[in-house]
């Protein structure tokens, strides 16, 4: 297993995410405990040291499971990250209740690594609203010894992660985001990287392979991928992606079966990263499937001229476009960052007067695009 250093820590490179455990007949708040269990077992037995669950995860029930899975083991033998569910607004008054009823539920008098969970657009403000007093909380928490450290994960853009270091950078060890070689360009990644590295902090990984999407590439893409290494499997190629960014020390897998798991182990245990042209490689088919199906807008913002409403059009699309790529369903930072938006700057808050398409290069039909991007935000919220 590859570990990587934290402060006086040795943290194994794969971290086991309780996100997406195995299940009983899809049933989500159902996790199959024993396979669970045995998962663990297989997990410690090859030196995962780091475990990682949240308030939410499995319908609230997965930090029960995880307690139970590693009850058998010594405490100090393994890292426990948990995460304060601020995502939903109406818990921002509750951490006091919420902390020590995750410890219990955990069966913990501590937790290695605690997280400000999904910081974005939507609750930022409420993140950094000193009434709350969560970080005043969390800072005693951890002068008291229940947090060992303390970080964030974050799913907004690039200009809400640095707003958030901007206030709390100081406190924060760790922070984990989104990254992938998809990504990368897609949702710009690469940008979030870079602020990080400005204020020298270390990055945890969430959704490596992009919940599956890059395990599943078109047939041109595999052979091209083939074609340079017939004995790596896109698992491997999207791993090796991200050990070859120096400022990423945890890498988070949600793994459902022992399958998945045992070759993610295996992938660990090699250090070896892509050379110079595989990850350009990658990069190039990112970019290229980041095209396909989507609108080309090019952002030269003729059309933001003619709108009457003052529509951010090109950033507009620029989020649609997320949600083209996941054929149609709401993709979760585009849509948070849309709905954040004052409700005249919304997709919703188009006229449809079309006064913006006869000047678009790209001939793309805007009006139909905001009415689609509309649609894809509704039918989110209304899950």
């Amino acid at each position: 297993m590859i570990y990587k250093d934290f402060k006086d820590k040795k943290l194994s490179a794969l971290g086991f995410g309780a996100m997406r455990l195995p299940v009983v007949e899809g049933r989500e708040a159902e996790v199959n405990r024993e396979l669970t269990r045995q998962m663990v077992t297989k997990a410690m037995d090859s030196g995962i040291n780091y475990y990682d669950t949240a308030w939410g995860y499995h319908e609230g029930n997965s930090e029960l499971v995880m307690n139970e899975a590693l009850a058998a083991y010594p405490r100090e033998s393994y890292y426990l990250a948990d995460k304060f569910p601020g995502y939903d607004l109406a818990n921002m008054s509750k951490a006091q209740e919420i902390f020590h009823e995750q410890m219990k539920k955990c069966g913990t008098d501590y937790f290695d690594f605690y997280l400000f969970h999904n910081v974005c657009e939507m609750n930022i403000d409420e993140y950094l609203n000193p009434e709350h007093g969560l970080l005043e909380f969390f800072l005693q928490m951890k002068a008291e010894g229940h947090i060992r450290h303390l970080g964030f994960s974050c799913h907004g853009r690039a200009g809400t992660l640095r707003r958030f270091l901007e206030a709390y950078g100081e406190h924060m060890e760790f922070c984990q985001i989104q990254l992938n070689w998809f990504d990368w360009s897609f949702q710009n990644a690469k940008e979030s990287v870079d602020i990080l590295k400005e204020y020298d902090l270390p990055i945890w990984v969430m959704e490596p392979v992009r919940g599956g999407r890059l395990l599943n590439l078109d047939e041109k893409y595999t052979v091209r991928l083939n074609e340079m290494r017939p004995d790596r499997s896109l698992a491997d190629w999207a791993f090796r992606f991200l050990l070859g960014i120096d400022s990423v020390t945890v890498v988070l897998s949600g793994m459902s079966d022992m399958e998945q798991l045992t070759e993610n182990i295996d992938i660990f245990c090699d250090e070896t990263k892509l050379s110079a042209e595989e990850n350009n490689t990658l990069i190039e088919i990112g970019e290229e499937m980041g095209k396909t199906g989507t609108l080309p807008c090019t952002a030269c913002r003729y059309c933001t001229s003619h709108c009457p409403q003052g529509l951010d059009i090109p950033d507009l699309i620029s989020m649609y476009n997320q949600v083209l790529f996941k054929k149609g369903e709401a993709d979760f930072i585009s849509t948070f960052a849309a709905k954040s938006l004052d409700e005249d700057k919304q997709p919703s808050a188009c006229l449809h007067c079309h006064s913006c398409e006869p000047l678009c290069p790209q001939q793309i039909k805007i009006s139909d695009a905001m009415q689609g991007f509309e649609d894809a935000i509704n039918a989110f919220f209304a899950q």
